[in-house]
């Protein structure tokens, strides 16, 4: 259908372009320079980059909390040593008193000094190491699919102001050659009207018609800088600076119309982001699990003390206090359960299943979404390929009309009404052209970004 179309339709493409070719001489963007360029400048981008290293550096921190606790202190001390028997809980406030229990409290001061080093390794916990790596990959995973998913939208956003850019250039070459028309029938009405020839009124009804067009001319202009701006935001290339290729590639391109649309939902970021969502809360459960697991650990201390206060309660001098004079080793084997942990696990476990329930609604709904955009997308090919097929008719029919309508106002057989009319179906003959083949364009554009084949039709628009 696209070869037919090219044939039928080149001289009008040629046509278009030629006063392209002198407003787009110097550098141009393309597709991919644009792309590249928001890739490393747009901040929400470089945001979700750091929050992947983030993640990846988190996943780091967890391995690095398997080493074991190794603490060294050393405690120089002067007070009173007072002490009563019996037990309490510790208060983090209240300093240990060791020895010293007296019938009545003493006001002497002594000295003591104690280094420590304790030591803690977790040697088993039934594979919560394991499950709390695996989770915080799983956290990579989703941060990295959230980024995809941004550069993929970004990258939609982006292909799709360049073909709306592209498709305004197009206009305005048409509405440049619409101008062009348009003056060439007010030159031959002033003509005939000064020789008497046409009424005077011929003359101003064809210069409120060369004004129109201008007006069209302004408005497809202004459109043209305002996706420019759009464009800008992006890439943060100037809007000024911003020159669409529309040369590089015939309108139509057998190579995109060539592309296979297979649903790669694998390489869909729209669904992976999604995947990766449920894959969290899949390594929730089974770290909540291990998580409620007894462990076992190792805990070793080896400290030395000194007290200026001798084992029958002598006080010394207080220089006396300083130096180990006593050591000590303590190896521990632990074993810890909470007995509630079934309570807390079951209650974990429900929350996390509701959310895990709750991620797989989303994913189905987001493969449902893409599903009927995909169709959307075969139903406005169809309408534009139908389309493609009339507008040759359209457009050479256009053509001949106007051409004889030209020459029947010049001979005085029709009226000014009958030319502009002529002349206005062929400028609808040419828009219609751009506004189809844009659509087909788009269509693609819309079944590529649907189906997980963006980055393969972007690769073809050169």
């Amino acid at each position: 259908m696209l070869t037919f179309y090219k044939r039928k339709c080149c001289w009008l493409v040629s046509l278009l372009l030629m006063p392209a070719l002198s407003i787009f001489a110097q550098q141009k963007n393309t597709l991919a320079d644009l792309i590249a360029s928001a890739n490393n400048h747009l901040p929400v981008l470089l945001q979700k980059k750091e929050l992947v290293n983030a993640a990846k550096a988190s996943t780091l921190e967890i391995k690095h909390s398997f080493l074991p606790q190794l603490y060294a202190s050393e405690q120089v001390n002067i007070g009173t040593d007072n002490s009563m028997a019996g037990s309490y809980f510790p208060f983090g406030v209240i300093p240990s008193t060791s020895s010293g229990v007296a019938a009545a409290n003493n006001g002497q001061a002594a000295t003591g000094n104690i280094g420590i080093l304790y030591g803690n390794y977790d040697l088993i916990n039934f594979g919560l190491n394991n499950a709390r790596i695996q989770n915080a990959q799983a956290y990579v995973g989703l941060q990295e699919a959230d980024f995809q998913k941004e550069e993929y939208f970004t990258e939609l956003n982006i292909a799709r102001l360049y073909l709306n850019i592209a498709k305004n250039e197009y206009r305005l070459s048409a509405d440049s050659e619409n101008v062009s028309r348009y003056e060439n029938i007010f030159t031959i009405i002033q003509a005939l009207t000064s020789s008497g020839i046409k009424a005077g009124s011929d003359s101003s009804l064809a210069k409120a018609e060369l004004s129109k067009t201008k007006i069209d001319y302004n408005q497809t202009l202004g459109n043209i800088n305002q996706l420019k701006e759009q464009l800008s935001y992006f890439t943060g290339i100037p809007a000024k600076q911003l020159k669409i290729d529309t040369t590089a590639n015939n309108f139509t391109d057998t190579e995109i119309d060539s592309i296979s649309f297979a649903n790669d939902s694998a390489n869909n970021p729209l669904i992976d982001y999604y995947s990766k969502m449920k894959d969290i809360y899949v390594s929730n459960n089974k770290l909540i699990r291990k998580s409620y697991l007894p462990n076992v650990s190792l805990t070793a201390s080896t400290w030395g003390r000194g007290s200026s206060i001798e084992y029958n309660n002598n006080y010394r001098s207080l220089d006396n206090g300083f130096g180990y004079q006593r050591y000590n080793y303590l190896v521990g084997l632990n074993l810890t359960y909470n007995l509630f942990s079934t309570l807390y696990k079951k209650d974990k476990l429900s929350i996390n299943n509701y959310q895990l329930k709750a991620s797989e609604d989303e994913l189905q709904q987001e493969k449902y979404a893409l599903a009927s955009a995909s169709l959307q997308a075969d139903n406005a090919l169809q309408t534009t390929q139908a389309n493609l097929r009339e507008i040759p008719i359209e457009i050479q029919s256009a053509e001949d009309t106007y051409q004889q309508k030209v020459a029947q106002y010049k001979a005085g057989l029709i009226s000014l009404i009958d030319l502009t009319n002529a002349s206005f179906v062929l400028y609808r003959s040419q828009t219609d052209y751009i506004e189809t083949i844009s659509d087909w364009y788009l269509a693609k554009l819309d079944k590529a970004a649907a189906t997980g084949n963006l980055t393969q039709f972007i690769q073809t628009i050169k």
